[in-house]
């Protein structure tokens, strides 16, 4: 590695800071310095760069070990060490024209856009004699393959996935949707991370009102680092209600499922590092939708997303129902007599129910950290042996353990992981409403389930039961069934 030119005062640094790209004309190696002191290549051992001549004029390319294509970038050095003095114009820009070939070129005027395009992995060109830098985006990020989400399976149709680099993920809904009006435009947050955000909708279908409102909220996020992704950015984008748990973003992982939101004119937002797209604006029916009602004929799509939205309703509602039941069970008729609890009661139904639901929980937590090959022999544990012996010994009642049984495999019905927790916590509290107040207290939490529903908006203001609130019968129509594709389109182009 070259010796890094000495300097004398830190002053020195500052001073060129603020002037060292026109600064490069008069003193190049003061440059090279300021450059080598900010990003500390003397205590970083990925970041390198490499002095040299190109044209007779001294040289220097700064890039990031791991994050450059090695055989794109030896191949540019071989190009340039070749040039000879009298090949090299006086402008900048005709150096770009004559003497750079590779696709993705630029030149940067700011000192600060330097080192951010070297930390983020793009090689940069300093050339005494010139106020400008040349970047040269020969970047290449670690990535897996775009394989089917885990998560987000579907039973027919793609099987490929979002991942956690960026411009993998453009290319995919790209490759799906090829119309100049597609557009991807990018902006960054975070004042130390800088993380790259791209907006991808379309020109004539997006409502520009909100697209605008959207833009100027990422503008104004005052955070050093989007540290947990899109959730992060989500919580910079709305600062609504805590308590209301129902969510007000759609994540998905499918690009499919991501291309036909922004044909429908939505906004599909794109977190570097994040192997999701964000879906904007979100309601409830938009939550519930799955790529599968999409893969199969009209009536079988139609059929499992009313299955979906009745499984869902089940879920929230079944345990306070089988509860309320058992404070009345002169309420059961004759021919409903087997749903009654046989077995004494040695811990409060309502007690029951809670456990089971924070057990369940945690058998979620415990899945995530076993390896996969004690994954089976966890599950055989939990479901049979520690499931059976708490029957048995008196702990819960073979009723609790089954209606629990059948709300912790509604849950995964729908991908929304944010939807289910929505579903649990208004869950909990209809049970505990009906265990203190009885009847009137199922009826208050179902009310409090559907104000918390209604009164929700989306981050653009619509009605969260849009379009059921304000009605539009063709659209929730639409949403509730499975309507033929023509019939679909010819709907959306009279929205």
């Amino acid at each position: 590695m070259e010796q890094m030119p000495d300097i004398n005062t830190a002053a020195q640094f500052q001073t060129i800071g603020g002037r060292v790209l026109t600064g490069l004309k008069e003193n190049f190696e003061e440059s090279v310095a300021y450059f080598n002191n900010t990003l500390r290549v003397n205590e970083n051992f990925d970041v390198l760069y490499h002095t040299f001549e190109m044209g007779g004029k001294k040289a220097c390319m700064y890039f990031i070990d791991g994050m450059v294509k090695d055989e794109v970038m030896q191949k540019l050095l071989q190009y340039f060490f070749g040039l000879q003095a009298k090949d090299m114009p006086e402008d900048i820009h005709g150096v770009l024209k004559k003497f750079m070939p590779y696709v993705e070129v630029g030149l940067i005027e700011s000192s600060d856009e330097v080192i951010r395009n070297i930390l983020s992995g793009v090689p940069v060109l300093i050339l005494e004699g010139y106020g400008k830098v040349i970047s040269i985006d020969a970047r290449t990020y670690p990535a897996r393959s775009v394989d089917e989400p885990e998560k987000d399976k579907v039973m027919r149709g793609s099987r490929d996935g979002f991942v956690e680099t960026l411009v993998f993920n453009t290319a995919l809904i790209r490759r799906r949707i090829r119309d100049p009006r597609l557009t991807m435009y990018i902006t960054e947050a975070g004042t130390v991370s800088h993380t790259d955000i791209v907006l991808c909708y379309m020109e004539d279908r997006v409502e520009k009102k909100f697209l605008e409102e959207l833009k100027r909220r990422i503008k104004k996020i005052s955070v050093e680092s989007l540290t947990m992704n899109q959730q992060s950015l989500a919580e910079c984008l709305y600062h609504g209600k805590w308590f209301n748990p129902f969510p007000k973003f759609k994540f998905t992982e499918r690009p499919d499922a991501a291309a036909a939101a922004v044909l429908e004119g939505d906004i599909i937002i794109l977190v570097d590092n994040a192997p999701q797209a964000m879906v904007l604006p979100t309601t409830i029916f938009d939550i519930v939708e799955e790529a599968d009602d999409y893969y199969f004929p009209p009536i079988t799509g139609t059929y499992l997303r009313l299955t979906r939205f009745v499984t869902n309703i089940l879920a929230l509602i079944l345990t306070p129902t089988f509860m309320l039941l058992m404070q009345h069970p002169e309420w059961i008729s004759d021919r409903w007599q087997f749903i009654v609890v046989k077995d004494p009661l040695n811990i409060p139904l309502l007690l029951q129910f809670l456990i089971l639901e924070f057990a369940l929980d945690g058998l979620r937590l415990a899945s995530l950290n076993t390896p996969n090959t004690l994954s089976l022999p966890l599950s055989v544990i939990a479901g049979v042996i520690i499931g059976d012996f708490t029957v048995q010994s008196g702990w819960f009642n073979s009723e609790a353990m089954l209606y629990m049984a059948f709300v912790a495999i509604a849950n995964y019905t729908q991908v929304s992981l944010e939807l289910g927790y929505a579903l649990k916590f208004m869950r909990i509290l209809l049970l505990i409403l009906t265990h203190c107040f009885g009847l009137w207290g199922y009826i208050g939490g179902i009310i409090l389930d559907v104000l918390a529903i209604s009164f929700n908006k989306t981050i653009g203001g619509r009605s969260y039961l849009y379009p059921l609130i304000p009605l539009k019968p063709r659209q929730l129509v639409q949403r509730i069934f499975r309507v033929p594709l023509p019939k679909s389109e010819n709907q959306k182009a009279a929205r």
